[in-house]
């Protein structure tokens, strides 16, 4: 008779450190160690044999090489090549009725392929390192068989150099380490599960707490029984086991919502290509996944990545397809990419939207109801309008986390948008997208949760994220296994509910049938959800430094990367012919065709692409990107010139269009004969064109005072306008800006402006991505030396200077300041030659102004911020993202600064920042290293309402005129939007000089006769302007001399365009742009058939019809207030 154990006093240390041991991968090799058992017998492949390549071969292509034999321990590289591997694997026969894993371990991420088909993606920092041949060897299954494994030269987080984001070693070798078959031990991993879990539970719950002894006594127990050499002691150890896990929690626990999920970064420490691998690496393994795990959720997002496996891996889509049928594969987020939140434009986001969910319509047959944003770098204030407006529901996020002094309050909360929208946003408290399922983990979801009392659930994001990889058996074994356990919270993979109208994804839990607030309506979510009125920039407190890095990521040139784009669109609509099949013009594609070009544009608004926080090989991908639009864009654009141009030249065989929402008048250069350009003053209307100044007509009278150009004895110079007086001293620097109607001073007394100012830029770690607040205390300003201010031109329709100055020994600046007749700024036109480690260039400007908040232009709209560093919230905020412009204004008077590319920004106290160039070294060790040209000007105004005048005159004449030629004439546009990297603005809508009559159409072709007037020739575009009652003058945007309460960013064909009635219709869309409740009335000579109001999808509102009549229609906006119309256009009369 076996002896009664005689209880021991439990030392807790020991007993912890006992059944740690017991589980160890470190002691994994000794007998007594279970893991040790997992694996039992194995042996060699039969056969392994490899070929390697620079190229990404498809399968069928790859197997038809020469492999050489190889053999574990080979070395195979550099870095980004390919290497394929031929297995041949014999099973022995003792190993029936066994589950059979093949095992491999290399450096590069793998996958295998059998019988054609990819079948499990493989890598080390993944805890991938094993496919399941088979769960249990039958009779009659076949021995022999061949695997083929892909082997990419790259790790999952890229080919660093020492450091993850150290530029990539292009010479890293690779090696296979292990190759062979094995018996998988399926009662031994259910052991190690259960207990890594009880091991948790008592290191997280701690000593003081009852169940966080039990769980270790329970564990001490399981190793006093199970003996790793004796199976047959297993089913005592899982029983112990059984019995706490079976113990269940109370209805009060908090519900974690545990979704798979693969964060997949579609480029960044890789290129774009390699991602096309990750996602079928990652979502194949996934599929496993599904398969044996019928409650097993996964979340995709990114239509992009999704088109991508679609098109190079037709046979895992067609799996995705079906597991989404089955509700276990879920597509969220809605967007093309996941972008970031602040750099591009308002039409770019909207564009996101519009192709992401009519992508997953079409291929889903649903729309996503969430936005799915986890790892970018802000979020706009207006994004909780365009996601109303495009379906959107809820939204997630997880950098909020990255705070690292301000704490954001909640984690479940309403946004608030710029305009009062209101969507149900949710960040995940365990401050991670890429969880294991841990019970620390677990733990950490309800102790940090902010909203403690208010919500009882929280979402969690489990599996290997950023390089790819995702959720491992492991992951979902661990959560199922606390499914309900006493002590923890509830973990559910049952994320799907059933409704009506199919199954949903529940990503917040604060109530399954949640119905979001929009436009400041309260909805049927619980009144104890707080709201966060997101009226500034959510808090970081380390600056996301890659507003001003990296332009060549969203622009080129100096321009963004959108610029290409909106002047063939624009002339798409001017060229456009009713009369044929469709509403394009025969030369031009039709939407489905011009897909390609704006996808490629959406790509590049990646958040590690736009932003420049990528290697080289990538900013070097996206360059190629833009100019592969850019190609695409001047091509037609050369194209529609032609035919525009055909019947109205002008005198010098030049025709000049304006792109833009207002009218302009700018002085141009215009080319001559020889190779010369001359100087010359036009004004062309709103999205019209009017032909350019005869030569002998230039400078002959100018309606308005020329500009004066002075040098003074001391090496100064003056530039004045009449409206500006300009003063800057003889090393270049602004010593004086006057309005000269008021006479009003701009620059603070005993202050310069346009001082150039060096700093040290040295983050803690993320080198691109950071910019701490200690480099403020580096400031060096730039001092130039006198003599080098010259003057440029001498006065007229422009007066110039221009100066040198050395930034280092190693980068020097040259600028150009510009004054034009009749232009109420001062442009400061720079070429740098960059050539810094770790250092910050910026360009301050102090004002003779004072007020606690400046104002910043963001996405459809402008927002606050404070001057002041009262609290940590503001002082954390020491450097801001803008669009194109930012300006501090006190009651009468206020200052300007505009740019044409620049992101970084800043107002201390009184004195305007603009973020200029950075220089770091990872992970693009070249980053920034070379030549730069931008613009940025200043203007004086007068008044409080500044918002007009800037964004009107936020398009320099320097950028927006190009010309293209097309003989025996050329072409001149506008760019839109410049500091903007906005998706294809596909076709905005046009209008010339308002006349008493028609009396041309130009929607026909030069010299044809009009469908819809019949007698009337054509080349004549129709009227299109938008007006409001004003208190000062009788029209507010046209004839004001503040410009238009209204702005028309884009106008185009709908998506679906080569449909009847759709080739008749036209998208505008409009926005309030001062920030104020107002009444207007668009006017058009168009022969309007129907107007109705629509959201940013293009669908109409039911109740949204518009009453045209006298060729106008009112609209009504509120603050900020993004509004679309569908313009349906009469059939032609033939």
């Amino acid at each position: 008779m076996a002896a009664a154990v005689v209880p021991a006093l439990k030392h807790w240390r020991t007993t912890l450190e006992r059944a740690e041991k017991f589980v160890s991968p470190v002691y994994s090799s000794h007998d007594c160690n279970l893991r040790s058992r997992l694996y039992r017998d194995s042996c060699p492949v039969a056969g392994l044999s490899s070929f390697l390549t620079p190229e990404r071969l498809p399968y069928q292509e790859a197997i038809q090489q020469d492999f050489c034999p190889a053999q574990v321990g080979d070395s195979f590289g550099p870095t980004w090549w390919t290497c394929w591997f031929r297995v041949e694997l014999t099973i022995p026969e003792a190993w029936v009725g066994q589950e059979v894993h093949f095992r491999w371990e290399s450096d590069g991420e793998g996958m295998v392929w059998r019988d054609g088909e990819p079948v499990q993606g493989l890598t080390k920092e993944g805890e991938k390192t094993s496919y399941v041949l088979t769960e249990r060897l039958g009779e009659g299954d076949p021995r022999s068989l061949t695997l083929y494994v892909e082997v990419a030269c790259s790790g999952l987080l890229g080919a660093g150099k020492g450091t993850m984001i150290a530029a990539p070693d292009p010479e890293k070798m690779f090696q296979v380490s292990r190759a062979e078959l094995a018996l998988f031990h399926q009662d031994v991993h259910k052991l190690l599960v259960d207990l890594e879990l009880l091991l948790g539970m008592a290191k997280g719950l701690g000593e003081d707490n009852q169940r966080s002894f039990q769980a270790l006594y329970t564990a001490n127990q399981i190793v006093n029984v199970c003996d790793p050499a004796q199976p047959e002691t297993f089913l005592m150890a899982q029983d112990l086991a059984s019995k706490f896990f079976g113990q269940r929690g109370g209805e009060s626990q908090h519900t974690i919502h545990a979704m798979g999920h693969c964060h997949i970064d579609t480029a960044w420490l890789w290129p774009f290509k390699e991602t096309v691998r990750k996602c079928a690496r990652s979502w194949v393994t996934a599929v496993q996944l599904m398969e044996r795990n019928p409650e097993f959720i996964f979340v995709c997002s990114q239509a992009q990545q999704l088109e991508w496996v679609k098109n190079q891996y037709p046979g895992l889509y067609s799996r995705l397809q079906e597991f989404a049928c089955r509700g276990q594969f879920v597509p969220v987020g809605g967007t093309w990419v996941e972008m970031d939140g602040n750099l591009p434009s308002g039409e770019a986001m909207v564009r996101q939207f519009l192709q992401g969910q009519n992508f997953f319509l079409q291929e889903f047959g649903k729309m996503c109801s969430e936005f799915w944003l986890p790892d970018s770098f802000g979020y706009s204030a207006q994004l909780p309008q365009i996601m109303c407006n495009c379906g959107i529901r809820h939204f997630l996020t997880q950098k909020l986390s990255w705070n690292l002094v301000n704490s954001f309050p909640h984690h479940t909360f309403f946004w608030e948008g710029l305009d009062g929208s209101c969507v149900l946003a949710h960040f995940p408290p365990g401050d991670s997208y890429g969880m294991e399922g841990s019970v620390e983990e677990v733990l950490k979801t309800v102790a940090k949760n902010r909203d403690k009392g208010r919500t009882n659930h929280s979402a969690f994001l489990f599996g290997f994220g950023d390089g790819g990889g995702g959720p491992t058996q492991t992951m979902v074994d661990r959560l199922k296994r606390l499914c309900n356990t006493d002590g923890l919270p509830r973990p559910t993979l049952q994320l799907l509910s059933q409704t009506g109208q199919g199954r949903r994804l529940v990503l917040y839990g604060a109530e399954r049938s949640a119905r979001v607030r929009s436009r400041r309506g309260i909805g049927s979510v619980s009144a104890s959800c707080m709201t966060w009125s997101c009226s500034a920039v959510w808090p970081w407190s380390e600056v996301p430094s890659f507003y001003t890095q990296q332009p060549s990521c969203r622009t080129s040139g100096g321009q963004p990367g959108s610029a290409p784009c909106h002047p063939p669109d624009f002339t798409r609509h001017l060229c456009g012919c009713p009369s044929q099949p469709s509403f394009f013009p025969p030369f031009w594609p039709s939407p489905s065709l011009a897909l390609g070009p704006c996808r490629l544009l959406l790509l590049n608004q990646f958040h590690d692409v736009v932003t420049g926080s990528c290697i080289q090989l990538v900013a070097e991908e996206a360059m190629c990107h833009y100019e592969d639009i850019r190609s695409h864009g001047n091509t037609l654009l050369n194209t529609a010139a032609a035919a525009l141009c055909a019947g109205e030249p002008g005198p010098e065989g030049l025709l000049i269009v304006n792109t833009l929402p207002w009218k302009r008048t700018e002085v141009l250069a215009l080319p001559r004969p020889g190779g010369t350009h001359s100087l010359a003053l036009v004004t062309v209307p709103s999205m019209g064109y009017a032909p350019a100044p005869a030569l002998t007509s230039l400078q002959l009278l100018l309606p308005q005072q020329p500009v004066f150009v002075v040098r003074e004895t001391d090496g100064s110079v003056t530039l004045d306008n009449g409206i500006i007086r300009v003063k800057l001293d003889p090393t270049g620097r602004l010593t004086s800006l006057v309005l000269v109607a008021s006479d009003r001073e701009a620059i603070a007394e005993g202050a310069v402006g346009n001082q150039f100012v060096l700093f040290d830029d040295v983050p803690l770690y993320w080198d691109a991505w950071d910019v701490m607040d200690y480099h403020l205390e580096t400031r060096k300003p730039v001092l130039g030396q006198a003599g080098t201010l010259a003057v440029g031109t001498e006065g007229g329709v422009r007066g110039s200077a221009w100066f040198l100055l050395q930034i280092s020994p190693n980068s020097r600046l040259s600028q150009e300041v510009v004054l034009d007749v009749g232009c109420p700024y001062v442009r400061f036109h720079t070429e740098v030659h960059w050539h810094e480690d770790h250092k910050f260039l910026k360009v301050e400007f102090p004002a003779r102004v004072r007020s606690p908040q400046a104002t910043y232009e963001v996405q459809f709209g402008h927002l606050q911020r404070p001057t002041h560093q009262n609290t940590s919230w503001d002082w954390a905020r020491f450097e801001v993202w803008a669009h194109r412009w930012m300006d501090l204004s006190e009651h009468g008077f206020g200052l300007a600064l505009l740019n044409d590319c620049k992101y970084g920004a800043s107002v201390r106290g009184s004195v305007l920042s603009l973020s200029l160039l950075r220089a770091p070294k990872a992970p693009d060790a070249t980053a920034d290293m070379g030549r730069h040209e931008f613009t940025y000007a200043l203007m004086p105004h007068k008044g409080e309402c500044y918002l007009a005048p800037s964004l009107q005159t936020s398009v320099f004449p320097s950028q927006w005129g190009k010309l293209l030629p097309y003989a025996p004439i050329s072409f001149c546009t506008t760019r839109p939007f410049p500091a903007s990297a906005q998706a294809l603005s596909r076709t905005p809508v046009l209008s010339k000089q308002p006349t008493a009559s028609i009396s041309h159409c130009w929607f026909c072709p030069p010299q044809a006769r009009c469908p819809w007037l019949p007698g009337v020739p054509s080349l004549c575009p129709p009227q299109l302007w938008c007006w409001r009652p004003s208190s000062r003058q009788g029209v507010g945007w046209r004839g004001s001399g503040w410009g238009p309460p209204l702005a028309l960013p884009t106008a185009h064909f709908p998506l679906q365009a080569e449909s009847t009635p759709q080739g008749r219709t036209l998208v505008l869309r409009l926005y309030e742009a001062h920030g104020s409740h107002v009444d207007c009335w668009l006017r058009t000579s168009l022969p309007v058939q129907e107007a109705v109001l629509c959201d940013l999808l293009e669908r109409r509102d039911p109740a949204g019809h518009l009453p045209f009549r006298d060729a106008r229609l009112k609209l009504t906006f509120s603050p900020f207030q993004v509004q679309s119309l569908l313009v349906v256009l009469q059939a032609p009369l033939n």
